[in-house]
């Protein structure tokens, strides 16, 4: 159910080239949603053009054995920027539901949690998140912003505070459409023969149920059905927001140009902080579904809407870059590139056309712990200190960037963070271990895919793992990653000779690792998931559907692409 990692980012020649004149660099990170790894040119691919991104790699250092800290976008976020395992956060779901879906929920990423932009706050950085958060907003009311992201070290935002899904854009389908329809007329029809049931009772005499309570009974049903049906109609408005700190803006946003924006956001950023250090996280809303491209880049891949996407991306990725070079902040930058998490490989959209991406070479893909869902695109690049064209084959994680930017920065890691660390997935249990030049990884349960014979869950949209989901493994299944990257051949006793005894030090492993736990309020529990509409974020008022458009009044000039 864990991670080993012998080695951390900071650990690397890092240390031996940092001098006076580059200490406290400016930290620039980039995390695409959704995107596979097999995405990218530096990965690989050969028919997608990511240019940019790609020559990060040219100029810096490739992770080849870079994992997300969890196959989904909430518990990998929350490990991202704490540096911690999402269980020790309460940012680990314990139930199909694995991410936050609504506004007006009331969990989140909790206030005491210590996240890098907070220690590099302290140390005197200026600190900015544009794009994606995804971590919580609200606690008690629909202003306390208890989860805001300005509540965890950053001094400026903006962006989504929740998550970019088909429901946001008309004409793109719903992910809650199917379960809506089966649970709505799951409940009438319960709802129905508990009348008749009581009626009947009623009429012969067994019960007696004066006329007002059936009345009572039938409002309150009426009542609840007609709340979750408006909820849901105006899905878009109520969830699909954009925000500058903690002001809605856009409610819901536009599409168009929201790349670009996103973009110009962040040069305007750089700019406003030359002469001071400084952290920018570019967290995209893309290449999740809903899939959107600006004029300038639509219908011009090879890959449909995702490969728009995909390149418009890149395109802002080199804009971002270009800017560091216009202001000479190149040699005093370290830049980072990574995904949260692998590609969906379930996306299809009502058209039949491809919208997830490519995982390359491995198994499976978002929510599950097979390398398609965990292993990622880990950039780095920072002049004079990564060799250009480095090629790094030790497994690290993104959690490891924690540790690395806090310890450049000059600040303290806290003392609930560890040396050696070890990662808790409990999305799907893995155990991945190298004491060797083999690196191990060990399932104690994997999803089952539908159908069989695919590489992921297509009936359902999306592996789970629980119940008659998963198939657990005793021994757990155990792999050789370093001559089985697809995970095709499950080791046995027979074909490797240390096969009892790799298991005994990872099952050891899991038990020291879970007496370590500490039990804290789990904010991915279906109370703290269900809408409430006393938190809703609202930028005008529910009777006119929360609409307003102050981003487009301000009427600012983006450049063409």
């Amino acid at each position: 159910m864990m991670i080993l990692l012998p080695v951390m980012l900071y650990l690397w020649p890092v240390s031996n080239a940092i001098n006076e004149r580059i200490s406290k660099p400016n930290i620039v990170l980039f995390m695409a949603d959704d995107l596979g790894i097999g995405d990218l040119g530096c990965y690989g691919n050969t028919t997608s053009r990511t240019p940019n991104i790609d020559k990060l790699s040219k100029e810096g250092a490739t992770l080849t054995q870079h994992i997300a800290a969890a196959p989904l976008c909430t518990p990998s976020r929350a490990s991202f920027l704490t540096g911690r395992y999402s269980v020790r956060s309460g940012m680990a779901s314990l139930h199909k539901v694995g991410v936050f879906l609504f506004s007006a929920s009331s969990g989140g990423l909790p206030m005491e949690e210590i996240t890098f932009a907070k220690l590099l706050q302290q140390r005197g950085y200026s600190t900015a998140l544009i794009g994606k958060w995804h971590l919580g907003i609200n606690c008690n009311s629909s202003d306390d912003f208890c989860h805001h992201p300005l509540n965890h070290g950053f001094d400026y935002f903006y962006g989504v505070p929740v998550n970019n899904l088909r429901d946001c854009k008309p004409g793109h389908g719903s992910v809650f459409g199917a379960g809506l329809k089966m649970h709505t007329r799951a409940a009438l029809q319960s709802m129905g023969i508990a009348l008749i049931s009581l009626a009947v009772l009623n009429y012969i005499g067994l019960i007696r149920v004066p006329r007002r309570v059936l009345g009572y009974f039938f409002l309150i049903a009426a009542v609840i059905v007609g709340v979750l049906l408006l909820f849901f109609y105006n899905f878009r408005n109520l969830n699909c927001f954009l925000m500058r700190n903690h002001s809605i803006i856009q409610q819901p946003w536009n599409y168009e140009n929201l790349t670009q924006r996103f973009t110009e956001e962040a040069k305007r950023f750089i700019g406003r902080n030359t002469n001071a250090p400084f952290l920018l996280f570019v967290a995209y809303t893309q290449v999740h579904t809903a899939l959107y491209a600006s004029q300038a880049f639509r219908g011009k891949s090879k890959h449909g809407l995702y490969g728009d996407a995909l390149e418009e991306m890149d395109w802002s990725v080199g804009q971002i870059l270009h800017a560091l070079d216009q202001w000479h902040l190149r040699e005093q930058t370290l830049v980072y590139f990574t995904s949260d998490h692998g590609a969906h490989v379930e996306e299809i959209s009502a058209n039949g056309e491809v919208q997830g991406g490519y995982n390359g070479i491995y198994k499976g893909g978002k929510s599950t712990s097979w390398e398609g869902g965990i292993r990622v695109p880990g950039l780095l690049r920072w002049p004079g200190v990564f060799k250009p064209s480095t090629h790094i084959d030790e497994p690290t994680s993104n959690m490891d960037i924690f540790p690395t930017i806090v310890k450049l920065a000059g600040a303290s890691l806290p003392s609930d963070r560890y040396g050696m660390l070890f990662h808790l997935f409990t999305w799907a249990g893995r155990l991945r271990w190298r004491p060797s030049k083999s690196i191990w990884k060990a399932f104690f349960f994997t999803p089952n895919f539908s159908p069989e014979d695919s590489n992921g869950c297509h009936d359902d949209h999306v592996c789970f793992c629980y119940g008659k989901s998963v198939t657990y493994h005793d021994p757990p299944l155990l792999f050789d990653l370093s001559k089985d990257p697809e995970e095709k051949n499950p080791l046995t006793p027979e074909t490797e000779s240390h096969f009892h005894e790799i298991i005994q030090v990872i099952q050891q492993a899991v038990s020291n690792h879970s007496k370590s736990l500490v039990v804290v309020p789990n904010q991915l529990s279906l109370e703290n998931m269900l809408w409430k509409p006393w938190l809703q974020p609202c930028c005008s008022s529910f009777l006119q559907f929360c609409y307003c458009d102050h981003e487009s009044r301000e009427n600012k000039k983006l450049p063409e692409a």
